[in-house]
């Protein structure tokens, strides 16, 4: 009956070393989870990664100088410049080409009053040769007649034809019959004659 209360305070008092022991195994690392973790901050919130630093301003862009303001000034008005001659290039371009056109189109035409004028020379030759072959057998007619014959008719014809026939006459078939007509038809005859053939030839 003496031996058991003795095992009891023995025990109870093994039981409160190992409690110690524990508490004390435990309490550095709660002391050192409360030194790292800020106030009113989780254990959890604590292990988690701090987030990245915001990135820094760029730096304000520095004022131009004088010099660069200049150079921006030249290079601007070289610009313009250089669109400006590029225009007046294309706007004479363009006028080449219009009087190029123009110049196609005005060689055309004088082709065609080339052409149009060979036409009326070749017309005006053969209107010609049938007119004075018309004038030639007129005048063999009247060459074939008696000069008296003649003569009475040459006194009633009108003056231009007239002059066309006499002026195409050998003269010595045209001598006889002026001697016959009469004396004033033959004296206007022989003037409308002389001024006739004064006049150039075309």
């Amino acid at each position: 009956m003496r031996f058991r209360p003795r095992l009891m305070p023995a025990a109870l008092g093994a039981i409160g070393l190992l409690l110690v022991a524990k508490l004390a195994a435990l309490l550095p690392a709660g002391v050192e989870t409360l030194a790292v973790a800020p106030l009113g901050v989780t254990p959890a919130q604590a292990s988690s990664p701090a987030p990245p630093a915001p990135a820094p301003a760029p730096p304000a862009p520095e004022e131009p100088s004088a010099e660069q303001r200049a150079e921006r000034v030249l290079l601007e008005g070289l610009r313009a410049r250089r669109v400006e001659l590029d225009g007046r290039e294309q706007a004479l371009a363009a006028r080449e080409m219009v009087v190029a056109a123009a110049e196609r189109r005005l060689t055309q035409r004088i082709e065609e009053m080339t052409a149009l004028q060979q036409r009326l020379q070749a017309t005006d030759q053969a209107l010609g040769a049938r007119e004075e072959a018309g004038w030639r057998q007129m005048v063999k007619l009247y060459e074939g007649m008696r000069p008296r014959d003649a003569a009475a008719i040459f006194d009633d014809l009108e003056m231009p034809v007239l002059v066309q026939l006499v002026d195409r006459m050998r003269e010595a078939k045209a001598a006889p019959v002026l001697g016959a007509m009469k004396p004033d038809r033959a004296r206007l005859l022989t003037a409308e004659l002389a001024r006739h053939r004064a006049r150039p030839t075309e």
